[in-house]
C-alpha cells in the first residue's frame, strides 16, 4: 500500500521529529539532555511532596547530565560522543530534569543563555509544568523564540483530573490550559507530553486524552508509555495491584488510534519511552524500543492508515 503521507522522509505514516528538524535546519540535529538542578512544586512542598508517583528521583532526567557540573561541562561530555559519529551535527540544548521554569527569571536566563552560547547550539528545548510559567517568564520565552529555535515541553500526562490526583500531579487540567494559552498566544512552540497506561485509564480514555490535545493544535506531542521505575511511589502501587501494565499489543493499538486522531501537521517527537535498564521494573518489553516502533509502523500499514486520518478540525 502506497504511503502518501507528506510529512515524512523515511516512509513513516506520522510526522516525525527527524522530518521536522531536517526541514527546519537542513542538518543532523541532536538534543543534548541537561540537568540544571531544579526541583518541582509537588516535591518541595509548595503544592505537594514526593513528586508525581511515576517520576524517578532524577525527575525524569535519568539520561540528563550531572547537576554538580556546569551546563557547559554537561553539554560537552555528551556532545563529544555524538560529534565523533556526526561531526557536522548541530544541537538543541534540552533542559530535561524536573521543572525547568521553576526558578527566578534571572536564574533561568543564566542557564538558557549559557546553553545558547555554546558552539553549534541552534536552539533550546525546555521541559516544565504549565502551572510554573509566570507572565514575566512567558514574555522572556517569547523573546527567546524570536531569536532562536525554541520549544517548551509541557508535562500534561492526562486530561482527566481524577487520574491527575492518583499520580500526585498537583495541578488541574484547567491549570494546564491556562499555562498553555499563555505560551500559545505568544507564538511559542509547545510540545505536550501524555502517558499511556496511567492507573485506571481505559483505552478509550487514553484516546480521549489525545483528542483533547488535538483540539489545542500543539506544535508537537510526545507519547510515552508508563514505566515503573525503582524507588518511585508507583513501584509500591504495582506491588499492591493498583497499577496494571500494558502489554505491547495493547500499547501499539492505543498509539495507532491516537496518531489517527492528531492533526497531520503536529510533530510526533516520541511514540514510546526510554527506561533505564538498571532501574526499570516494567514493562520490560519496552526495552526493545525499535521493536515497539516497528510494530507501530506495521499496524499503521496494516490499517492503511496515517496520522490525522480521523482528525476533525
Amino acid at each position: 500500500m502506497e504511503n502518501n503521507f507528506i510529512y515524512s522522509l523515511d516512509n513513516k505514516r506520522y510526522h516525525t521529529l527527524n522530518y521536522h528538524l531536517r526541514q527546519t535546519f537542513n542538518s543532523k540535529i541532536f538534543k543534548v539532555s541537561l540537568n540544571a538542578g531544579f526541583t518541582c512544586p509537588n516535591i518541595d512542598g509548595t503544592k505537594g511532596v514526593g513528586g508525581c508517583s511515576y517520576c524517578s528521583p532524577d525527575g525524569s532526567g535519568d539520561f540528563g547530565g550531572d547537576p554538580k557540573k556546569s551546563i557547559t561541562e554537561q553539554f560537552n561530555s555528551v556532545k563529544e560522543k555524538l560529534h565523533k559519529k556526526w561531526p557536522e551535527a548541530k544541537y538543541i540544548a534540552y533542559f530535561q530534569a524536573h521543572t525547568n521554569t521553576y526558578a527566578p527569571l534571572d536564574t533561568l536566563k543564566k542557564y538558557y543563555e549559557t546553553a545558547l552560547s555554546i558552539e553549534n547550539v541552534v536552539g533550546l528545548s525546555i521541559a516544565t509544568r504549565a502551572d510554573c510559567i509566570s507572565k514575566a517568564t512567558a514574555d522572556y520565552l517569547s523573546e527567546l523564540s524570536n531569536r532562536t529555535y525554541l520549544e517548551v515541553e509541557l508535562g500534561l500526562q492526562t486530561t482527566f483530573d481524577s487520574t491527575a490526583k492518583k499520580i500526585n500531579r498537583c495541578h488541574s487540567y484547567a491549570d494546564f490550559l491556562k499555562g498553555y494559552d499563555m505560551l500559545k498566544k505568544r507564538g511559542i512552540n509547545i510540545c505536550v507530553h501524555i502517558i499511556n497506561g496511567l492507573p485506571g485509564e481505559t483505552h478509550e480514555m487514553m484516546v480521549e486524552n489525545i483528542k483533547k490535545v488535538a483540539k489545542l493544535r500543539p506544535h508537537s506531542v510526545k507519547i510515552h508509555l508508563l514505566h515503573i521505575i525503582k524507588g518511585t511511589a508507583m513501584e509500591n502501587e504495582l506491588k499492591k495491584g493498583e497499577v496494571k501494565l500494558l502489554d505491547r499489543d495493547e500499547y501499539v493499538n492505543i498509539v495507532c488510534d491516537q496518531l489517527e486522531a492528531l492533526p497531520p501537521e503536529t510533530v510526533i517527537q516520541r511514540i514510546t519511552g526510554d527506561g533505564d535498564i538498571n532501574k526499570l521494573i516494567g514493562p520490560l518489553w519496552s526495552l526493545k524500543k525499535f521493536c515497539v516502533m516497528n510494530e507501530i509502523d506495521k499496524e499503521m500499514l496494516r490499517r492503511d492508515s496515517f496520522q490525522g486520518k480521523y482528525f476533525t478540525p
